[in-house]
């Protein structure tokens, strides 16, 4: 089975799945471990790691020590192509969709496509779409391009309508590390209610509520980051988990029920 295929599995089987980004850049292996122990616990899907920038030589460094200790799948989320390790089970193989920077929708792509090849990674094909969240994003400025309007739901739906047709596994809906608001709700209504692709969102999801509602509207996966990075909030986990995990809790959105 592929670690895709696991994904779709754990939707199937729990409502929705739950991944957590972790920037190498932004903690230190042993708080890192720590996390990722935090998750397997809570019975987390997946470990995404990336950043929008790499600082630090800690990338490969982190994948190997995850997969040393733990099973749980780690899935690359790369700001470039530095950012690939043969010893991660997959990477999102992004376009980013909603720019027009040719360097982002195929020109990285076409640079790290042998590489991944050669080291035996498996290609989960992304349509990622920047979506506006209130303040200026790293992905955004890196990227050289514009995010789609939050009040633009019908450019939203354009674009993965087109990520389907082009035939990638899922849309990723991103508003941002530290976005000031999340994905509104009704753009993934929107997106999921038009196309039959896999919707996960991320950034500025901060509560179980914000996680619940996303799940509510559409989401396939939700991602969250920086809200854990402190360990104060290593608590949140599990109650994130069992928010994005909503079959068997007895409660169902109005839109699911339908």
């Amino acid at each position: 089975m592929t670690i895709f295929d696991r994904l779709i599995a754990a939707r199937n089987q729990k409502g929705s799945a739950y991944l957590v980004l972790i920037d190498p850049d932004r903690t230190s292996e042993a708080d890192m471990l720590s996390t990722v122990e935090h998750c397997v616990d809570a019975g987390v899907d997946g470990i995404l790691v990336g950043s929008s920038l790499l600082i630090s030589n800690r990338f490969n460094n982190t994948i190997q020590a995850i997969k040393k200790e733990f099973s749980i799948p780690v899935i690359i989320f790369p700001g470039s192509t530095i950012q690939l390790s043969e010893h991660a089970d997959a990477v999102l193989f992004l376009s980013l969709i909603s720019g027009r920077n040719p360097e982002f929708l195929i020109g990285t792509q076409v640079l790290g496509a042998p590489i991944v090849k050669k080291m035996g990674l498996e290609a989960i094909s992304t349509g990622y779409m920047l979506i506006e969240s209130g303040k200026s994003t790293s992905a955004e400025f890196m990227s050289n391009s514009k995010p789609i309007p939050r009040d633009k739901s019908d450019i939203a739906v354009a674009h993965a309508l087109a990520a389907e047709y082009l035939g990638m596994k899922c849309v990723y809906l991103e508003a941002g590390s530290g976005a000031i608001q999340s994905v509104p709700e009704d753009m993934i209504e929107a997106v999921t209610g038009y196309t039959s692709t896999p919707v996960i969102v991320g950034g500025g999801i901060r509560t179980p509520e914000d996680a619940r509602k996303k799940v509510e509207a559409g989401a396939s996966f939700v991602v969250t980051g920086n809200v854990l990075e402190s360990k104060d909030q290593l608590v949140l986990i599990k109650e994130l988990a069992s928010a994005v995990h909503w079959k068997g809790d007895g409660k169902m959105s109005l839109r699911k029920a339908q």
